[in-house]
């Protein structure tokens, strides 16, 4: 049987909320933002939405 990965939930803070901002201002991709972040491209993409920004290069 497979092994399980631990499910690790970190809270939104006021700062990483501002970062994100930033990184969308400046159009880093994604995959960038959540390796600096330690966050999957799917819990950066969700918060995007629910602050109304836009994340990573859109064409």
């Amino acid at each position: 049987m497979a092994k399980k990965k631990k499910l690790v939930r970190r809270e939104w803070t006021k700062e990483n909320i501002k970062e994100l901002k930033a990184h969308s201002k400046a159009r880093t991709p994604v995959v960038k933002i959540a390796k600096m972040t330690k966050r999957t491209e799917g819990a950066l993409r969700q918060k995007a939405i629910v602050l109304g920004i836009g994340l990573g290069h859109q064409r």
